[in-house]
């Protein structure tokens, strides 16, 4: 892994960056970095190194907003969330790199498809029903045990609840610092975090750093409307790529 092209680092580095961009200011647009990681690692790998990355992020996330969390919907997600995180990691644990590669891609191109479909419809209580509630959960549980890619279900879901900025910032935190804690020790179980994968954790933990700072401050200063179309767009591509046989 450490053999890579100094272009191949450049992409890893900017996803990182992502992360923490991610963590601090747009929940959902790491799906970049999860295509990119899958891209340049094989994918099961990318699973766990990603994951070391998203911790760290979720640290300057908690320090950020952890006073704004809605503990409720918080409570109200647990079970459904459980539940799709085993069953995504019994996946990982019989799935190899051939599978995992186009689940990966097609996750990314579902939460799309989910961002686009909300969009286009009313953005009331709809999600507030145990049914949707129970959908919403265990998709966005399995979708982060296997490609790290629950966070545009999660957004979804905040965003259905019409969840003010603080606050959605703030419930995301807790609800991704809590499951990736959960998470790391199955992926270490399944031999997804090795010495080499931390090896490249170090390298690009400082951009997660940087992205994190970043987005805390560019919050008051983007447009959300543009930077979503981006997000969108380079999460269909990477999405197709990783389909391509």
């Amino acid at each position: 892994m450490l053999d890579l092209a100094p272009w191949a680092w450049m992409l890893l580095a900017l996803a990182a960056a992502i992360v923490g961009v991610s963590k601090t200011a747009l929940p959902g647009a790491s799906t970049i970095s999860v295509a990119v990681f899958a891209a340049f690692l094989s994918a099961r790998t990318s699973t766990g190194a990603l994951l070391i990355l998203l911790i760290i992020g979720d640290v300057f996330a908690l320090l950020a907003y952890r006073r704004h969390a809605h503990w409720p919907t918080l409570v109200r997600l647990a079970p459904a969330v459980v539940a799709g995180v085993l069953f995504g990691a019994l996946f990982l644990a019989f799935a190899d790199n051939t599978l995992v590669k186009p689940v990966i891609g097609i996750i990314l191109l579902g939460m799309v498809a989910f961002t686009l479909w909300q969009r286009r419809t009313s953005r009331g209580a709809a999600c507030t029903g145990l049914a949707m509630t129970a959908g919403y959960g265990s998709l966005g549980g399995f979708t982060t045990m296997v490609a790290n890619a629950g966070g545009p279900v999660m957004s979804m879901y905040l965003l259905a609840m019409r969840t003010p900025v603080k606050v959605f910032l703030g419930t995301a935190a807790w609800f991704f610092a809590i499951v990736n804690i959960v998470k790391l020790p199955v992926l270490v179980g399944l031999g997804l975090i090795t010495v080499p994968v931390l090896m490249v954790d170090a390298v690009l933990a400082p951009p997660v750093v940087v992205g994190a700072l970043f987005g805390r401050w560019m919050i008051p200063h983007v447009q959300q409307a543009l930077f979503d179309r981006i997000v969108m767009i380079l999460t269909v591509v990477g999405a197709a790529y990783l389909l391509v046989p």
